[in-house]
């Protein structure tokens, strides 16, 4: 069985022997919600590769401490993944934050589609991306993740096509290409990005733009998934041709 994870802000320069303290929000889920008894092993990440694994030595309301027994360093996982994702309407981008990194993707970046139904402006903007943030950060702890993805601020179509121009592979998917994903190889490091359009679809001047930027336009399958499916399956389909899932 796999033991809990729990993030704290930074490991840097913790060693093997070292007492590491956990305060907060984190340490009230840990101590009040999942019970956390001295004595058991937990390991602690700071989301950005390091990981550090030993027993609890003491607990308190919102804090609880523990001696670390070994440590490790993971380098960043390659080739590394990138989706953009096209803002939903309601929780299904939460959904789609969730299963992408489940799966592995190391940035989810939310794109204000020409057809997106849902519109993040002022408030809302603020809070849908706190709520992509917290999604990604408790789908990382649960997945053992050591490196945790990065949400991006929402992002426009012309930062999409700089993205895609930078990448080692890019792909859009749209239902009506004559590519289908299986098809276009994939490379074993660097950065692969997938663009996934909103409920309404890609216009086709979006197509072109990413297409022109360097993107090649590729379909999964006959069946037409939903957006906030599209990328996970999509991420898979990649991944499962890589180093990494092998």
């Amino acid at each position: 069985m796999s033991l809990p994870v729990h993030l704290v802000p930074t490991l840097a320069g913790v060693g093997v022997g070292d007492l590491v303290t956990v305060e907060g929000d984190e340490a009230h889920h840990a101590v009040a919600v999942r019970r956390l008894r001295v004595g058991e092993q937990v390991v602690l990440t700071d989301g950005a590769g390091v990981a550090a694994r030993g027993p609890v030595a003491s607990t308190g309301k919102r804090v609880f401490t523990l001696t670390v027994e070994s440590v490790d360093v993971h380098e960043p996982a390659t080739p590394e993944v990138v989706v953009v994702q096209a803002i939903p309407k309601g929780d299904r981008g939460e959904l789609a934050v969730e299963v992408l990194t489940e799966v592995g993707v190391a940035r989810v970046v939310p794109w204000a589609a020409s057809r997106s139904v849902a519109v993040w402006k002022g408030e809302r903007a603020s809070k849908s991306l706190a709520k992509w943030r917290a999604t990604a950060r408790e789908a990382a702890k649960q997945a053992r993740r050591p490196w945790f993805p990065e949400v991006t601020e929402m992002t426009t179509t012309a930062a999409v096509a700089d993205l895609v121009a930078d990448a080692a592979l890019a792909v859009v998917l749209h239902e009506e290409a004559a590519t289908p994903l299986a098809a276009v190889p994939v490379p074993t490091s660097g950065r692969v990005v997938v663009v996934v359009g909103p409920e309404g679809g890609l216009t086709d001047d979006e197509v072109g733009v990413f297409v022109g930027a360097g993107a090649v336009s590729v379909r999964l399958g006959a069946e037409v998934l939903r957006t906030s499916t599209a990328g996970v399956a999509a991420a898979a389909a990649i991944l499962s041709r890589t180093p990494r899932w092998r």
